[in-house]
């Protein structure tokens, strides 16, 4: 049976998620901050995650920009707030689904349910290659590792999946849709103006090396520059 990771620092909200979620047949553990929560993924290897955002220390949004580096493990996040720019920060860190407090029980394990089912239906990714260079930049799909020379420039999955997108056409330039499409396979509906995002950090991190990978071809969309 799935394995669902409930991690709030209300232990009330943990009580009512795991009875309902183990009524639907589900095993659950709990986790009551972000640094018990990245201990239970690293020891228990759940199926998905419902990750409050707002806790002590290290919040829901960190929780899930480390799982990023290295997990592509389902995230629902939990939130009292329900600003548009909130919803838009958690997806363009990877999560999967959205769902604000006060919530149903009923509503969450539906998600869940939908969550698992839309991955399970997502076909599967062709091999990668053990490795890919271009010039200076250096890309390990196996480790989601990239390098500029010798230096590691650590990405999350999201910006992994478009630098490697434009690095293996060199000189194509890709839409905004296009490289939606890269960045959410199971295409859910967020602003294109999320690319521009991801394109943004991306770009942030190379440029700490003096690099430039990303070049933009104005009205058009995004090309690797080298």
């Amino acid at each position: 049976m799935p394995k669902v990771l409930v991690v709030d620092d209300d232990p009330h909200i943990r009580h009512i998620l795991r009875f309902a979620l183990e009524r639907e047949g589900f095993a659950v553990a709990e986790a009551a901050d972000g640094a018990a929560a990245l201990a239970a993924v690293a020891d228990q290897a759940p199926d998905i995650l419902v990750l409050d955002v707002t806790m002590p220390e290290i919040d829901g949004t960190e929780v899930c920009r480390r799982l990023r580096r290295t997990s592509d493990v389902p995230v629902i996040f939990l939130s009292s707030r329900d600003e548009e720019v909130d919803r838009i920060l958690g997806l363009e860190l990877g999560g999967d689904d959205y769902v604000t407090k006060p919530f149903s029980p009923r509503e969450v394990v539906a998600r869940v349910r939908a969550v698992l089912r839309r991955r399970a239906a997502a076909p599967s990714p062709a091999p990668a290659p053990a490795e890919m260079a271009r010039g200076a930049l250096r890309l390990l799909p196996d480790s989601h590792q990239a390098f500029w020379g010798a230096e590691e420039v650590v990405l999350t999955v999201t910006e992994f999946a478009l630098l490697r997108c434009l690095a293996a056409h060199p000189g194509r330039v890709f839409t905004r849709d296009a490289l939606m499409d890269v960045a959410y396979p199971d295409r859910r509906v967020v602003s294109d103006r999320t690319i521009d995002s991801h394109i943004r950090h991306i770009r942030a991190k190379f440029a700490a090396l003096g690099a430039e990978p990303i070049g933009t071809v104005h009205g058009l969309g995004y090309r690797f520059s080298g």
